[in-house]
């Protein structure tokens, strides 16, 4: 599994540099931004620190929706749940999380909102699940290189795994199976809206890897009824 840290609309380059920086210590190499050229500035890499060529390789996306369209599970960074969401994990639940995904999941991404008013409500939707850090006091709040550092230490593990990991079938993948979902559900009468559809998608970012195997099998059996 490739995880991405995904910076959208930092507005400090030094927070970029030593975002990378953190990356690199931790053995992660994938820095995407969201409409930004502040890894560009030379702020960020006076901060960079030996990890200046995570900021000339990081990649850039237009908005939250293209990185929707480049990862398989979209996780959204938030001090707290939202909107009664039951998906908010911290960062050691996460990891378990994503260490039973083994091959289903090619490519993770984390993401991380703005400095100053974190991710809007509709980048929040977009996200499979939501994670967090506890904390003792609402403010002040974690720094943006701060948050990128702890979560890339918490899940340093994954780094290490990442090329031992074998390559899955794209069409046996968890990305492959929310677009199944979401061409399936509203033929069955369960629209986005839906109670139903609302449960199953919550519950996706779930599965482990034998069950996402498992729910391929049985969208292709109704698939075949309709």
């Amino acid at each position: 599994m490739k995880l991405a840290f995904v910076l959208v609309e930092p507005k400090v380059p030094e927070n970029v540099g030593a975002a990378a920086r953190a990356l690199c210590t931790m053995g992660f190499s994938e820095l995407w931004l969201v409409n930004s050229d502040l890894h560009t500035r030379p702020e960020a890499h006076w901060l960079a620190h030996g990890s200046d060529h995570i900021l000339d390789n990081a990649r850039i996306f237009p908005d939250l929706a293209a990185v929707r369209n480049s990862a398989d599970l979209l996780m959204g960074t938030s001090a707290k749940p939202r909107h009664h969401r039951q998906d908010w994990h911290e960062p050691g639940a996460l990891r378990s999380v994503l260490a039973n995904k083994g091959g289903s999941v090619a490519t993770a991404a984390l993401v991380f909102g703005r400095e100053d008013r974190g991710l809007a409500n509709e980048e929040l939707a977009l996200c499979d699940l939501l994670t967090g850090f506890p904390m003792a006091v609402s403010y002040p709040s974690l720094n943006l290189s701060q948050a990128v550092m702890l979560y890339a230490w918490e899940l340093s593990g994954l780094a290490r795994q990442s090329n031992s990991t074998p390559e899955v079938a794209s069409d046996a993948s968890l990305g492959a199976l929310r677009q199944r979902l979401e061409t399936l559900l509203p033929a069955l009468e369960a629209p986005a809206d839906s109670k139903l559809s609302q449960w199953v998608f919550q519950r996706l970012p779930m599965l482990s890897e034998r069950d996402v195997g498992f729910a391929h099998t049985l969208c292709g059996n109704l698939e075949r009824k309709l």
